[in-house]
This record gives C-alpha cells, structure tokens and sequence, in this order.
C-alpha cells in the first residue's frame, strides 16, 4: 500500500505558528490553475493545505486560516462541509458518480469517516469500481452522522489518496420516501431500496384453502395476468429451467405485488431526480426465508413489466450470511442455488445480483467471483470497524479493554437490531487477558460479533469514547491503514477480480 508522509516545504510551513509540525500526504499533492492543494496534518488534525499565488479563484473558495508571504498565499483549511464542497468543484474527481452499471462494483462501507483511503489504494489497482460513501440509515442513526458527511467524508479520504477512478455513493436500505429523498438531496449515486417493510413473507407458510382463499382476494386482472404470464410452460435458463406451479405462483403473487407497486413509485421518483444520475437495487434479502429461483424471476420480471430501471437485485441467498464472520451453510448447495441466480440475472440481461452482508465470505468468494464471471455486486459493511478496533487492540490496549467491556453491556439492545447467533457466553473476562491476547478476540466468530454490532454505542453514544477512538486511529494511522490493506486485499483477490 501506499502510505507517503513528507515534510511540507519550509517556505510553505514556515507561514504558519505551527508548520514545523506539517506533514504532508504524498499521493494527494494536486495543481490545478495557479492552485497547489494537498492533504496534510499536524500533531492534531487533519486538515488541506493550499497554496496560490493570488487570494481569488479556486484558492478563495476554501475557507480557513490564511497566511502570506515569499510571494504566495497559503491556507490551511479544515476539513468541513463548505470544503468538501469546494473540493468537489475544483477537483471533480472527488465527488460521487454511479458505478453499479459497471461489470464489477464493491461497497466499501465505513462506520468511521477514515478507512476509504486505504480503501481507494487498493482500488488504484484492482479493476473494479467502488462505492465509498455507503451507510444505512441504521447505522446513521448509531453513529450520529449524516449522509452529508458520509459524503464529504469520502470526498477528502478520495482526495488523500490521490484517486481518480470514480467512486459511488449509496443511500443504503431505504425503505421510505422520506429517506430516499434525504439522500438523494446530498448527491447519492446509488439508492439501496429495501423492500421488506413491503412484503408479505408469511404467505410462504400458507398453503391449501387458507391460501386459496387470499389469493382469490387479489384483482381478477392481476391473477388473470400472471396466471398466464408464468403457467404457460417452463423457462428455460441457461442450464436449468424454471417451472411455477399454481401454489408457487400465488405465494409469489401475495408476497411481492405490494413491494413491486411500491418500486415502481420509487423508480418514477428517480426518473424525476434525473435518469441516469441514480443506480437503483433492489434488496428483497431482509427475510427470514431464502429467495427461491421461481421467487427470483417473478420479482425481476414484475419489476421490468413495471419499467423499473434497476441495476442489481439482492435476493437472500441460502446459508447464514451474518455480520463479520465467514459464510455459514453448505457450500456446495450455495454453489448450486447461487448459479441459479446469477442464470436469473443473466436471463434478463439488465441488471447483476449483488451480495449484502458481504464482509468476510472468504469460503464463498471463490464461487461468487466464478459463476457471476466477476459481474457483481458486493457489499462490506462494518468490518473496516473491526479493523480499527484490532489496530486499537495492537497500538493502545488500555483503550480496547475499555472498548470490549463497555461492548458487554451494549450487547442487548444491539441484539435486537441485528441478526447474530454467536455464544457471547464462551468469551472470557477482560480481566483475565494479557495484552498479547487481546487480539484473539478479533480472530473468532464471538468476538468478532460482539465488537460489530455494539458500534453505536461507541460511536454514537458515548462522546467520550468517540473521541478516544478517533484520537487513537489519528495517531495511529498507518497500523490502521495496513490493517484494511490487508483485510481488504483478501476479499477482493478471493473474489478474482483482476488488477488493472
């Protein structure tokens, strides 16, 4: 990876109180028009460094503390909302752009606001295209931030970097039009529609007369239509065929309309933002049940009968695809119903199937990168949090101890909010660990899940802790970026994608 910190020029750093303790990111150094800008840092903070020979144009967009002298002025501005702005205007690269129409898109989620430089490295050399600014709004919610942030902190982690490759910004598991409007008012290039609060799963436990007797509620013109649509013979795939009996066809009738009317809403909406400007998927994961073939097609072929422009499709896969931790099922039936899906997808033509809860697959990377021939989408969420909890555990013990105790009694609420069937009872007592083992903890299946899902509590919660956190990881900067290199680098050479 790539991680260059230099002196600032003694002309430059001699202009401020302070610029003796200026370092300077190497990757980010940019001219443009008589501006010279960069990311740097003191012993604090973060902050961009710019340089022009005139207080006017790009240079007089930033905001912060100016200096002059030897003939130039200089700025040191923090890192803001209005800056992030002013980046974005004058270095376009950094603002986001939709990338889910590409062969190959990663969601690179980040709880923090920190990780997506050493994110972006690794995406100046492996050719796929991510998506840096991704959160829900539960995790916005736990970590008081906000969709503008998120954004403008991807800005300026794009910046650091020095990467020009495009990145994409998604308003992830939306389910309202209060929220999908919330972030699309800040630029988000991809929306992450979560249809769960619009379908009727236990209508895939009715059967005989009681499902009948639903389906016979439904308009004649919608039975009538689908009955002709999907019971007319089979579909044949590319090595299989699709075969919908009468039962199927009603449950997939009862479960889906509703969610189908409620994306056809939310495409128009889009279409009215802007056509082209918004990547849509839609995720009908968030169920208790997995996503059968016929379910699969009924679905992707009620939302082209709807003319939902929609780019990828999240169905729930087979097998436990819990936060943190490796795949947990059979991988040889993973194999056989995952190929079924990508054939869906193939069939239509218009859209990949995307992986949620991507993060740490290892065993089912090879087979995703494989059968999709690398046309996919993946989403990571909070395991570059993980990531900074171990660099924590390494750099500053005292403070993972205080991490890892105040995670115990953060575990109850969190249980509710995410799916996890971990035994936290095997894990031991703080106190009973030296500091050599206090990584362990983020090496098995518990533990892992404990520290991953008690992040609100943390980050959002508890101010002090939050500070102590970011303090340690600014501090600690370069553990912390090896940590996602390496973490990061596995996922994606599992998957096969090709260095570019």
């Amino acid at each position: 990876m790539s991680f260059k910190l230099q002196k600032v020029p003694a002309e430059t750093a001699n202009l401020f109180p302070n610029g003796k303790d200026f370092t300077y990111y190497a990757d980010s150094l940019q001219k443009i028009s008589g501006l010279q800008a960069c990311m740097a840092r003191d012993l604090e903070s973060r902050f961009l460094l710019l340089v022009s020979s005139e207080n006017s144009g790009a240079f007089a967009e930033f905001e912060g503390e100016c200096v002059s002298g030897n003939g130039v002025f200089a700025k040191k501005a923090p890192l803001t909302e209005k800056n992030a702005a002013a980046l974005r205007k004058a270095f376009p690269w950094t603002a986001p752009v939709p990338v889910l129409h590409k062969k190959c898109s990663f969601g690179c989620g980040d709880r923090l606001g920190l990780a997506t430089s050493a994110h972006a490295e690794l995406f100046k050399k492996y050719n796929a295209f991510p998506v840096f600014a991704q959160q829900s709004i539960r995790e916005l919610n736990l970590t008081k931030r906000t969709y503008r942030s998120v954004i403008d902190d991807a800005s300026f982690q794009v910046f650091q970097a020095g990467y020009t490759g495009g990145f994409g910004a998604d308003g992830d598991h939306l389910k309202s039009f209060e929220h999908i409007d919330m972030a699309l008012e800040v630029g988000v290039t991809m929306l992450t529609l979560d249809l769960s609060d619009e379908l009727h799963p236990a209508f895939a436990e009715v059967s005989g007369a009681e499902l009948e007797k639903a389906y016979a509620g439904c308009p004649a013109g919608v039975r009538s239509e689908c009955e002709k649509l999907y019971l007319s013979g089979p579909i044949q795939l590319k090595s299989s065929t699709l075969n919908f009996t009468k039962e199927e066809l009603m449950r997939c009738v009862l479960i889906y309309t509703d969610a189908m009317d409620f994306a056809a809403k939310v495409s128009e909406r889009l279409r009215r933002h802007g056509a082209g400007k918004v990547d849509l998927e839609i995720s009908v994961d968030e169920t208790s049940a997995p996503t059968l073939p016929e379910h699969h097609y009924f679905v992707a072929n009620e939302l082209k009968r709807r003319q939902v422009v929609f780019a990828s499709l999240a169905p729930r896969f087979i097998g436990e695809f819990q936060k943190g931790i490796d795949y947990i099922g059979d991988l040889k039936e993973f194999r056989k119903q995952f190929g079924r899906h990508v054939e869906i997808a193939d069939f239509f033509g218009t859209y990949k199937v995307s992986v949620h809860s991507g993060s740490d697959k290892f065993s089912a990377f090879p087979i995703i990168g494989e059968l999709t021939g690398g046309h996919f989408h993946l989403k990571t969420a909070g395991t570059s949090w993980l990531e900074a909890v171990e660099a924590i555990s390494y750099a500053d013990p005292k403070l993972f101890r205080e991490i890892y105790t105040k995670a115990f009694a953060a575990l109850p609420a969190a249980l509710k909010l995410y799916h996890i069937t971990a035994d936290f009872s095997v894990l031991p007592k703080e106190e009973t660990l030296t500091d050599a083992q206090l990584p362990e903890l983020l090496k098995c299946v518990p533990g892992r899940q404990l520290l991953h899902i008690t992040y609100g509590a943390m980050l959002g919660e508890d101010p002090a802790m939050h500070d102590k956190i970011y303090r340690a990881l600014f501090v600690h900067e370069e553990e912390y970026q090896k940590q996602l290199d390496e973490h990061f680098r596995k996922h994606i050479e599992l998957l096969g994608i090709p260095a570019r």
